[in-house]
């Protein structure tokens, strides 16, 4: 009997096992589109991403490329530009020449004190006539005064640089420009004009001349310096 009970028993539990699982919950049709949009969703995020990385790594790697081919561009420029001269430029119109203009200069006064200055008028003036016209540089580096004295060279108005001032001459034309000497003595070199010393008491010549044309010089000018 107790055999049977305990049988019984276990029967018992075996039966009623499958009443207490719980149930497995079913998902509705609605529930369901709503998982697969979120798959959908969760699936072009993943493809929207790995297609930017991509985009990035490319346009990167482009990147890269491009500012390489840049530089050996710039590169071959600076190349070329140093193995090639520079052409030098041309024009139809000719130089002057002392057939074709004519120098002239004048000073203020014919003397000044020790330590004073002195004013020259410079005049560059075309003596052709008809319709012909030349080139030429009336910078005081290209058109020089020289002030001397004796055989020794005082002054040049050529000592330091300044800008070139090409002119185109033609009939009837005159440059004049004023140059001042502050009746001291230049060097080899460009210095500033208040460095340099003052000459002594004596008599200086000055004259106009262009660098570039030896031929063509002005009238001396005599000047007394006491």
């Amino acid at each position: 009997m107790t055999t049977l009970g305990h049988m019984s028993s276990s029967s018992q539990r075996t039966s009623s096992s499958p009443r207490n699982r719980r149930p497995r919950r079913k998902l509705s049709k609605r529930q369901r589109q709503i998982y697969r949009r979120r798959r959908i969703v969760a699936l072009i995020a993943l493809i929207v991403v790995l297609a930017l990385i991509a985009f990035c790594v490319y346009s990167l790697g482009r990147g890269m490329m491009a500012i390489d081919a840049a530089i050996r561009h710039d590169d071959q420029m600076a190349l070329s530009r140093s193995a090639v001269p520079t052409p030098q430029q041309q024009s139809s119109v000719k130089d002057c020449t002392a057939a074709d203009i004519d120098l002239s200069l004048q000073s203020e006064s014919q003397s000044v004190a020790v330590g004073g200055s002195m004013k020259f008028t410079a005049t560059i003036k075309y003596v052709l006539k008809g319709k012909s016209s030349c080139l030429i540089d009336g910078a005081d580096d290209s058109r020089v005064l020289t002030i001397t004295s004796g055989g020794d060279t005082v002054w040049r108005s050529d000592v330091c640089d300044v800008d070139s001032r090409k002119m185109l001459l033609a009939a009837g034309d005159t440059d004049t420009q004023t140059i001042t000497w502050n009746t001291n003595r230049t060097g080899s070199s460009c210095a500033d004009d208040s460095t340099l010393p003052k000459v002594e008491a004596g008599t200086y010549t000055a004259q106009l001349s262009m660098k570039d044309h030896p031929k063509i010089v002005s009238n001396k000018v005599t000047i007394t310096v006491g």
